[in-house]
Formats: structure tokens, C-alpha cells, sequence
């Protein structure tokens, strides 16, 4: 049974279980090749020391040489400590390996790496034959999250009947079927919790909050404290208590003994740098955040276009919410829009782009949105047409070529095969490159658009005509 069968089901029966979240990889996942367990000595060795991070933004990333990620900091002062007490010219070096958070755990188990730094709270049960360092972060409360202006909370049985929503593997889930299965025996409804796409990561979700596309979310207090420092909308209810503190920790192989004690000394003196978020702050508050795409006049106008998007998706084999999420993006749904570099109308278009597809004419909404669904069609078919893409990737790196070009991004993603990342998954893998070789422009268009695209599948059956098979849909 799926994962989306077994929860219609339990939502039908009114008992939501908000366990931990089991959600796939949005690319395919890369195989790995599994290593012998390593201690201290053979790291030193052979001068690497490889570490599994959160692919989450939050987590880990470099933006153009630096560091936005909150793990950064840390793994490279522990860099230094080591490196501080070599002997013999034995230096190491950290190689960073991206995973899914829910796969961390295991793939340190199967010997992928020899640690793990998550940057978020992990579920303890599933640390079977690993260790855990010293606190990393210590007394961490799950905090929740909504947005200024809409309704605030104060004890958690206010949150019976409403939705939360949560990323694959939050730490929050069994804390909510907890709180759900005490709600149940005073007779109340349950805590709705919306497990979201894997696409999306802490980071994303909280936009969304702050857009008002989602209304409540969960998530450990460093976190929200961090990105409300560049996202003022974003409402910390500090008085529900979700769940008791826990520690942030790092996880290394039970055999490990020698690097998890150096570990642990190194946690125990260090202090994080007084401007260790000064990178993070300057750049995310230049970014373009995204808007709530399905608010009434919004919404009024993709009615009104929906005709015409979903013609020309239907002709290309493109999900119209697609088309209508670059619209939204490109021109907030206005026909009339122009834009820098001779773009025109709903799409935002070049008539260049425009007569390599035989469309001739875009000053009107028609040609406008049959030009760009034929372009994105061609880049689709000629560069991305791999059977080792699945559907929301292949659009991904679509959209990336569409504001890129799609020589680039091929060429990102050979870097990213080089690098050891998934050259078939952009989302946290292959947009690593671009935010280290372009900057956060392009995986903010990506990441935007595809939050359009998800606002909109959430309310599909609303935007679609009842009864009526829309073609292209993926």
C-alpha cells in the first residue's frame, strides 16, 4: 500500500498517524559505493574525512564561495582542529555529501561516510549501531511556526482540526501522533498534518508560510529564529509546547571510537563565530520570495487564462500548472508585462526564443503562451529526454535551461557527476553548482516556480472543470 493510499485512509476514518515521513528522493537516487569502517587513523590516511549533510539549504550550501549553510561553521572549525593536531603531513580535507534527510542515518550505516551533521533533530530511534556526539546544539524545543496577521496560538490543543504542515522526516511528526492520540481521548479532532512534497526542504516550507500558501508549520527554534531574521512575516508561537527540548547532535559509526572522541572534544570548546550568519543574512534578503499565487484576484486571473494555458500544455504534453506557475512567476499572470532584455507578455518570452518554434507573433496572450510551451517543449525533448529523469526533475531542469540556457545546465550537471552529486536531480543536488558558479538567481526561479506549481496542484480539483480530463497532466 502507498504512503498516499494508507494516509486517504486514515483521513477517512478521522485518526491521521503522523509518524515519521518516509517521502522518496524528488530525482533518482545515486548509488553509492559502500566503505569499510574507518576510525581516526584511517582518515588521517587517506586525508579525506567524508560527511553526510542535510541536502536542506539550511543545512549546507555555498552561495559563490560562501557559506549559507548552518553546518559550515562548524564542520570546518572541526576541520581545523584536526588538521591543528596532525602529525606527519596527515591533513584532511572535508568532502560534503548531500543526502535526503531521511537518509542519512542508513547511508552512514552502510559505511557511505564517517559522519553525519544533520543540522536539524533526527529521530533517535533509527540510530541503531551509531553513536551520538556530545550536544551540538543542546535544549532545542520544536517551535510553531505561522505567519504575522493571521491567527496566533498559545496551547497546543488549539491546534485541534487545523493542518500542519511538515518536510519529509521532520522531527515533529510522532510528537503531533502523540498530541493526536491525547486530543482522541478527549473527544477532539486530530491534528491534520500534511506531509509536502520532497522537493521541498525547512526552508521552502517556511517561505511558504510566510507567502501564506501554507498557514502552520513545525520546526526546530534555531531554525525558525534564523530565516525570521529574513522573512519578517513569519510568526514564532513560542508558548505551544510541541515537544520537550532535545539535542542537536552528529552521528559517527559505533566503531568509530577515536573520532568520536575527538569529536566530542572539539564540541565541548567550540563557539560558534559572532557573524557566522552575516553571508546567509545579506544574501537571502536580496532574494526574490514567493507570493501566494491562488489569492482572489490571482486566482481570478488564471481562471480567466486557463483556457488558452491549457490548450497549448495539452499540445506539448506540459501539465498546465506548469505553464501557469512560470506565468505566475514571470509576469504575476499579466499579459501586459515587459521585462528586461526584450522579454514580452504572460511568459516573458524573447521573440528570438519565439521564432526558433515558428511562432512569429507574441504580443498577444495566445502566441505568447504557444511560444513558450513550444520552447519548453523542445528544451524538454532535446536535452532532458532521459528515461533516468523522472517527471518533476525533468521539469526542473527544464525551467533551469529556460533561464539559463540549456548548454549550461548540462554542463553543471557533468560537474555535478564529477563532484560525486546526482547529476539526474537538480533540487539540492545538481543546483548546488549553480549556487556556487551563478549564485542564488537561477535556483530561485526553479525553486519558485515549482512552490507555484505546488500551490496550485494542492487546489487542483478546484482549478480544473469537474468532470474534465486535462491532458498533459504528469
Amino acid at each position: 500500500m502507498t504512503r498516499a493510499l494508507f494516509l486517504l485512509i486514515v483521513l477517512s476514518l478521522g485518526l491521521l498517524q503522523a509518524g515519521p515521513a518516509s517521502a522518496r528522493l524528488p530525482g533518482p537516487q545515486q548509488a553509492a559505493a559502500k566503505t569499510q569502517a574507518r576510525d581516526l587513523a584511517q582518515i588521517r590516511s587517506s586525508r579525506v574525512l567524508n560527511v553526510l549533510v542535510n541536502q536542506s539549504r539550511n543545512s549546507s550550501g555555498e552561495v559563490k564561495g560562501e557559506p549559507v549553510g548552518v553546518e559550515y561553521h562548524r564542520l570546518r572549525a572541526f576541520e581545523h582542529y584536526l588538521n591543528a593536531r596532525a602529525r606527519d603531513g596527515q591533513e584532511i580535507r572535508l568532502k560534503i555529501i548531500p543526502r535526503a534527510k531521511e537518509q542519512l542515518l542508513a547511508a552512514l550505516q552502510r559505511g557511505e561516510a564517517d559522519l553525519v551533521a544533520p543540522g536539524e533533530l533526527l529521530d533517535p530511534t533509527s540510530t541503531r549501531g551509531l553513536v551520538a556526539s556530545d550536544p551540538v546544539v543542546d535544549n532545542v524545543p520544536m517551535v510553531l511556526v505561522g505567519r504575522k496577521g493571521e491567527r496566533s496560538f498559545q496551547r497546543v490543543e488549539q491546534l485541534s482540526g487545523r493542518t500542519v504542515v511538515l518536510t519529509s522526516a521532520s522531527a515533529a511528526g510522532d510528537t503531533l501522533h502523540e498530541i493526536n492520540q491525547k486530543l482522541a481521548l478527549r473527544k477532539l479532532p486530530p491534528i491534520k498534518v500534511e506531509w509536502v512534497d520532497p522537493t521541498l526542504a525547512v526552508e521552502d516550507v517556511l517561505e511558504m508560510v510566510h507567502a501564506g500558501i501554507f498557514h502552520l508549520t513545525v520546526v526546530e527554534q534555531p531554525i525558525a529564529v534564523r530565516w525570521a531574521r529574513v522573512m519578517p512575516k513569519l510568526r514564532i508561537d513560542r508558548k505551544v509546547q510541541v515537544a520537550a527540548p532535545e539535542a542537536m547532535r552528529w552521528y559517527v559509526r559505533r566503531d568509530a571510537v577515536m573520532l568520536h572522541a575527538s569529536l566530542d572534544r572539539f564540541l565541548q570548546g567550540y563557539r560558534p563565530p559572532v557573524n557566522q550568519d552575516a553571508a546567509f543574512e545579506r544574501i537571502y534578503r536580496r532574494l526574490y520570495r514567493v507570493h501566494n499565487p491562488l489569492a482572489r484576484k490571482d486566482r481570478q486571473r488564471l481562471e480567466a487564462l486557463r483556457p488558452v494555458l491549457q490548450r497549448h500544455a495539452s499540445e506539448q504534453n506540459i501539465d498546465w500548472l506548469n505553464l501557469a506557475a512560470v506565468a505566475f512567476k514571470e509576469s504575476s499572470l499579466n499579459p501586459s508585462a515587459r521585462g528586461a532584455g526584450g522579454t514580452h507578455g504572460l511568459m516573458q518570452i524573447t521573440s528570438s526564443a519565439a521564432q526558433r518554434v515558428g511562432v512569429s507573433n507574441i504580443s498577444n496572450v495566445d502566441g505568447n503562451v504557444r511560444a513558450s510551451a513550444r520552447y519548453m517543449a523542445l528544451i524538454r525533448r532535446k536535452f532532458f529526454s532521459s528515461n533516468q529523469l523522472n517527471e518533476r526533475e525533468r521539469m526542473a531542469f527544464t525551467l533551469a535551461a529556460y533561464n539559463l540556457g540549456p548548454e549550461r545546465v548540462q554542463a553543471m550537471r557533468a560537474e555535478a557527476r564529477r563532484r560525486g552529486l546526482n547529476g539526474n536531480q537538480w533540487f539540492f543536488q545538481t543546483e548546488r553548482i549553480a549556487m556556487e558558479q551563478v549564485g542564488m538567481g537561477p535556483v530561485s526561479y526553479v525553486n519558485s516556480v515549482n512552490k507555484y506549481f505546488l500551490a496550485f496542484d494542492r487546489e487542483r480539483e478546484s482549478l480544473e472543470p469537474q468532470g474534465r480530463k486535462v491532458a498533459g497532466r504528469k
